[in-house]
């Protein structure tokens, strides 16, 4: 099978969950990272800690945390994995008025865990967005993407 090929649709078409059993055990990690934009003055209010919802960085790490340890259970052919370490981060860009959330997730395993990372990263935004939509429904989520891998079949790779 060439790298270009889908590997969740067998032969004859149809969906597929990915046979891992014959693959190696080996660390991997991937990275990935989404921003949520808003108004500064959306912005003041996080960053001074004055949003009535409380602590809207707590609350969106803690659901991006659950969200890539619930991936299986969204993305239909996602293995079940056991996932050594999560990580979400969030900071404030003030110049482009905009929060960076990044996911890091880690495990040893036989199959990758970029899907966890990118699905960390998204409720992590959902979630902001959720709890500061009421003040600022203007806001808008995107670059939503893996930045980093490593370890497994293809090796490491970081987007510039």
């Amino acid at each position: 099978m060439t790298q270009s090929e889908l590997t969740h649709i067998n032969r004859q078409g149809y969906a597929n969950m990915v046979d891992v059993s014959d693959k190696a055990i080996t660390s991997r990690s991937a990275l990935a990272e989404g921003f949520v934009c808003m108004s500064e003055q959306t912005l003041e209010l996080i960053e001074r800690g004055d949003h009535q919802k409380g602590d809207v960085f707590a609350v969106a790490r803690i659901a991006g945390i659950q969200g890539a340890k619930q991936c299986s259970q969204l993305i239909p052919l996602c293995h079940p994995l056991a996932l050594t370490k999560v990580s979400i981060d969030l900071s404030i860009d003030k110049e482009r008025r905009r929060v960076r959330i990044t996911c890091l997730c880690k495990l040893d395993g036989k199959t990758g865990v970029e899907m966890e990372a990118l699905t960390g990263v998204s409720v992590a935004c959902l979630t902001l967005f959720d709890m500061c939509k009421a003040v600022d429904p203007l806001m808008v989520i995107e670059g939503i993407k893996v930045v980093q891998k490593e370890g497994g079949k293809h090796g490491s790779w970081q987007r510039d």
